[in-house]
This record gives structure tokens, sequence and C-alpha cells, in this order.
């Protein structure tokens, strides 16, 4: 099989969706040697590294025609490279169906709650009629959760909408940390969606009674409105994925009180480097999690729980077993396998 993705979430310096297009397009060629696989943006990108030899990067738009990217420029360049299906990894697929699609839905947030977009209004637009009206032939999501939502929200029927699980990188396994006084972790992007200021709140009841501090790594967003200085909160920006295991390891625990998400990859990274994870109730981190998620709503179970974790460590130390044995069911072997089906099964769907 000859499979083209999207690549331009590789354009980003990081977050989940470049994350998802690198991992998934690596295991996809490493899995299926026999296959060919090309990344297609009309802009520039790195490549994933390592690269297998069957994992090829596409051209640019040659011509003013082709640089209508999803209009010609797709399927002109899928042409060059022979591909027979396209993968689009970030909501987006070419507009005339020409060969068999699929999609990533990695969630509604952008339908949800335009405060959390403030620059969506081209998803917002183009992906309901690429899905609602089967120009795209096949839909992934992440979890359950989201497939449920995507059959509700876009009308589509429920055999055209598959859930396959995200992976974790390798790199993510516990790790020695580095000194470092005591802290909780929040590690991704900064933004409303993700209630970090009533993280913040919470927090500091735990901070004034047993002096942990609050540890937030990821990029902040432009509509993030910034947290003003104060004891024990340290806010790192973006960190290399070298020292994400580190901190993850070395953390109290992971903290994610997020209103809303597709699969929340920070919560699995956390997990697989033994990291306690304290969650929101969104119905995505929870079918992640599983068992080993404890999952807590408003200001006092949270500054309850993190005070729990401040001072049992017994408890402690049986959440980070949870998190070891939870995200030993998940890799990237098994997504890229998955996807491959749903490959397999949007081919079969569109030939018939």
């Amino acid at each position: 099989m000859r499979v083209a993705l999207d690549a331009t979430p590789l354009t980003l310096a990081s977050g989940g969706l470049a994350r998802y297009t690198a991992e998934l397009s690596r295991a996809l060629a490493e899995n299926d040697p026999g296959d060919e696989f090309a990344l297609l943006s009309d802009q520039p990108f790195p490549m994933p590294e390592p690269q297998p030899g069957n994992l090829k990067r596409g051209g640019l738009p040659r011509n003013r025609l082709e640089r209508k990217w999803w209009l010609w420029g797709v399927d002109r360049e899928m042409s060059r490279q022979s591909s027979e299906l396209f993968h689009g990894t970030n909501f987006a697929v070419p507009y005339i169906p020409r060969r068999p699609s699929v999609v990533t839905i990695h969630d509604l947030s952008p339908w949800m709650n335009t405060e959390w977009h403030h620059d969506a209004e081209r998803v917002r637009r183009r992906t309901p009629p690429l899905v609602g009206l089967g120009i795209a032939t096949m839909v992934i999501t992440p979890t359950d959760a989201v497939r449920k939502q995507v059959i509700e929200f876009f009308g589509v029927p429920s055999s055209r909408v598959a859930a396959v699980p995200h992976g974790a990188s390798e790199l993510f396994r516990p790790a020695e940390p580095a000194p470092s006084a005591p802290y909780f972790l929040y590690a991704g992007a900064l933004e409303p969606r993700k209630n970090l200021h009533e993280l913040v709140e919470a927090w500091r009841t735990v901070h004034g009674r047993h002096g942990v501090d609050l540890v937030l790594a990821g990029r902040r967003r432009a509509d993030f409105a910034e947290l003003p200085p104060e004891p024990g909160l340290r806010i790192l920006g973006e960190v290399s994925d070298d020292d994400l295991p580190r901190l993850y390891s070395g953390a109290v625990a992971a903290v994610y009180p997020s209103r809303y998400e597709g699969f929340g990859l920070p919560v699995l990274e956390a997990m697989q480097c033994g990291a306690c994870v304290l969650i929101s109730h969104d119905a995505a981190l929870r079918e992640v999690a599983g068992e080993a998620g404890v999952c807590l709503d408003g200001n006092r179970e949270w500054a309850e729980a993190m005070c729990a974790a401040a001072t049992h460590p017994i408890w402690l130390n049986e959440q980070r077993t949870k998190s070891l044995a939870r995200a030993r069911e998940f890799s990237w072997t098994s997504t890229a396998q998955r996807t491959r089906e749903v490959y397999l099964e949007a081919k079969r769907r569109f030939e018939s």
C-alpha cells in the first residue's frame, strides 16, 4: 500500500498534533516495510527522526494552481508519489474525493467553545462537510468518548468511525530525576481549555501547608492569560523530550485539570514514566487513565488530592504502580496496526 499523510502538524515546534503525526508515520513505516509512506504539506517541515527508508518527504506546490493545496495540490502530489490513500492527521482531507481518505478528528473542541481556539475558524468551517458529506471515507478518533461525539455531532454512521488510541514515545520511561524541591507537574500547552488558573488556585492551599511547588511545562499560547509570579510557581516554557521523562519521574504527581480533551497524551506519557496522575472528570481522560487516574472535580477535591499525594507515600507508590501497568496497554505499534486496518476498510468502501 502507498499512503500519503498530512505533514502540516510537523510545522509546529511542539504539541500533540505534531507528536501524533511524527510517531504514527514512523510507526506505520517501521511496522510495514513493504508499504510506502509519504508526508505531504504545502509548507516546509522537519522529517521525523529516525526516518525509516520507506517514509519519504513529498514535494511542495510547483505552481499557482497547486498552491490551492486542498483542491488541487494534494491530489497532484499524490499522483507524483503514486499514493493510493490519504490520511488527514489534522481535521482535513482533499476536497475532491478522487481516492479513499481517512481523517483524524482529535476532539470537538473547535466547535464546543470558540474561546478555546481563537484561530480555528477554518477548521470549524471546513471539517463538517468533509466528514458529514462522506468526502472523508473513514474517520479515526483517539478515544471512544470522541467517537461517540463525532457520530452525534456530524451525523455519520457508526461504521465509518473507528477509535484508535495513541501511544507514547519510548523516550518516556522512569528516569533519574534532577535534584529539585518537591513539585507537582503540568505538561502541555498553556491555553484556556486546560483550566490552569483554577489549578493554581487549588495548589496554593497545598503549597501553604506542605511547601510543594507547581511546575508548568509547555508552550504558552497567545490567548492564555499570563499567570503573575508567585512563590513556588515555576513556569518553564517548552521543555525538550529529553528532559520531560525526568520531570515526569520526579514529580509528586502529574496534574491534568483540563475541561475537555480528545485523548490527553501527557497523561499517558506521565503514566509511562511511573507518575501518579491526577485528572479532571473529562470522559477521554478517564478512558485513557483507567483505574490509574484519580478523577477530581472542583478546587476542594484538587487541593485534598494534592495534599494526599504530598503526605501519603504508600498510597502514592500504589498509584505509581497502577500508572505503569495501565501505560503498558498502549503503544504506537498498536496504534499503527489499528490505523492500517482503517486504511484497508477505507479502500474497501471506496472501491465498492
